[in-house]
C-alpha cells in the first residue's frame, strides 16, 4: 500500500518543550553511544553489531542509574533512532558514495525524533495532535485527513528558528489506475529561469536566494561579530535563521504551484535524470544551480503525477537534446558551447533557441520511451 505524508506545524507548551527537548537528546544520546560501540566492535573482530543485539543492551542500559532518564522519554522514539542507525550503516556498505555514519552534535540547530504508532498510542483529531509521553499537542491542520488514511508513524522536528513540525505518515488504497497519456509536455532545465517548456513557455522563477542575499550577508556578519552564546548572539541566530527559513518556504511555495499547474494540464511529463550536485561543481554555478530547487521541482511533480495515475518519464542524462535539430534530426557538435543560446541547423536551415529546441528533444524521446 502506497504511503503519503503530511507536515503540520506544532505549538507545544512551555512544559511540552522541555519534554521534546529531552526526547531529542536522549534520541542523540542512544544514535551516538551505539555508533561507537559498532565502530568499536568492526575494529576489533571486523563485525557489526544488529538491531537487535543493540536493542537488547538498550533495555539493560535503561535500567541501570546512570541512564534511568531514558525512561522519561518515549521508548519507541529510542528503538527507531536504533533502526535509522542499522539502516544507515546498511546503506554505507551498500552505497559507499552515501559516507561513512557520523556523530551527531547537540550544536546542531535541526533537532528530530521519530515513533511509531502503536495501539493507537498517536491521535490526531480536533486540533491537537497526541504524542507518547508528550500528550496533546496543538496542531495547527490546514488540510483534512480522509477517514480512509492509516497512521502509521509521525516524525517531530524542531527548526533552527526554534518552530516545531510534525510529518505525519498515512497508508492508503491506491484506487486511481494509470491512464494512458495523450497530452506530453518536455521540459528542460535552465540556469536562469529554472526551466523552459517545449511549448516555449518559461518557469520565470524569481531567484529568492539571490534576492535575499546582501541581506543574509549583512545579519549574518553581524552574528559573526557577537560574542558566541550571548543573549543578543542568540537574538541574531534566531534572526538569521528565520531569514533562511522565509527563502526555503518561498522557494518551496513557488515550485508547488508549478509543478501543480503542470500536473493538471498534462498527462506525461518528460524531463532529464541530471545529476544536479555534479553540475554544480563542474560548472561553477553552485548558488544557481541550488537556488533553482530542480531535484525539489522534480519530485514534486513526480508524486503529483503519481496520484493522478500519470507519469513522469525520465530521459538519460546523455541524450543529445541540445545538440539535435528538433526539426530534421540533425547533431550539431558546435552546440556543446554552452554560451551558443541560439544557433541554425546546417542541415535544414532550421533557426533554433537552445532551450527550445532540447525541450521539443526531450518530448520526443519520452514519448518514443512511451510507445516502446
Amino acid at each position: 500500500m502506497p504511503n503519503k505524508a503530511c507536515k503540520f506545524r506544532l505549538y507545544p507548551t512551555p512544559a511540552q518543550k522541555i519534554l521534546l527537548a529531552k526526547t531529542f537528546g536522549c534520541v542523540r544520546l542512544v544514535y551516538n553511544h551505539w555508533l561507537d560501540r559498532k565502530i568499536s566492535q568492526y575494529k576489533e573482530d571486523q563485525t557489526t553489531l544488529s538491531y537487535t543485539f543493540c536493542a537488547k543492551e538498550l533495555t539493560v542500559l535503561k535500567k541501570t542509574e546512570e541512564c534511568a532518564f531514558l525512561k522519561e522519554v518515549d521508548s519507541i522514539s529510542l528503538q527507531q533512532s536504533l533502526r535509522h542507525l542499522d539502516q544507515t550503516f546498511q546503506n554505507f556498505f551498500n552505497q559507499p558514495k552515501k559516507g561513512f555514519p557520523r556523530f551527531k552534535s547537540k550544536r546542531n540547530r535541526k533537532n528530530s525524533y521519530s515513533t511509531v504508532c502503536v495501539n493507537q498510542n498517536i491521535l490526531l483529531s480536533d486540533g491537537y495532535l497526541k504524542l507518547p509521553k508528550i500528550g496533546q499537542v496543538k496542531v495547527k491542520q490546514h488540510r483534512k485527513i480522509p477517514a480512509s488514511y492509516v497512521l502509521k508513524s509521525v516524525t517531530v522536528s524542531q527548526s533552527p528558528s526554534g518552530k516545531y513540525h510534525a510529518s505525519i505518515l498515512f497508508e492508503y488504497e491506491n484506487q486511481v489506475p494509470k491512464r494512458k497519456p495523450h497530452t506530453f509536455l518536455g521540459l528542460d532545465f535552465s540556469m536562469n529561469g529554472l526551466y523552459k517548456d517545449s511549448e516555449g513557455n518559461e518557469a520565470e522563477y524569481p531567484k529568492y536566494y539571490r534576492k535575499w542575499e546582501k541581506k543574509l550577508k549583512r545579519e549574518q556578519c553581524k552574528l559573526s561579530h557577537m560574542q558566541k552564546g550571548s543573549r543578543n548572539w542568540e537574538k541574531q541566530r534566531i534572526k538569521v535563521a528565520r531569514l533562511y527559513e522565509k527563502v526555503a518556504n518561498q522557494r518551496k511555495d513557488f515550485l508547488h504551484k508549478r509543478s501543480r499547474e503542470i500536473v493538471n494540464a498534462y498527462d506525461c511529463v518528460c524531463i532529464e535524470d541530471l545529476d544536479m550536485k555534479a553540475m554544480a561543481r563542474s560548472l561553477h554555478f553552485g548558488k544557481s544551480v541550488h537556488d533553482n530547487g530542480w531535484g525539489m521541482f522534480t519530485t514534486f511533480l513526480k508524486y503529483k503525477l503519481e496520484d493522478q495515475g500519470k507519469q513522469l518519464i525520465r530521459i538519460d542524462k546523455w541524450f543529445p537534446s541540445s545538440q539535435t535539430c528538433s526539426v530534421c534530426g540533425y547533431k550539431n557538435p558546435e552546440t556543446k558551447d554552452l554560451g551558443m543560446r541560439e544557433w541554425d541547423c546546417p542541415n535544414c536551415k532550421s533557426h533554433h533557441d537552445r532551450d527550445l529546441n532540447a525541450a521539443i528533444n526531450i518530448r520526443a524521446e519520452g514519448m518514443r520511451l512511451i510507445s516502446a
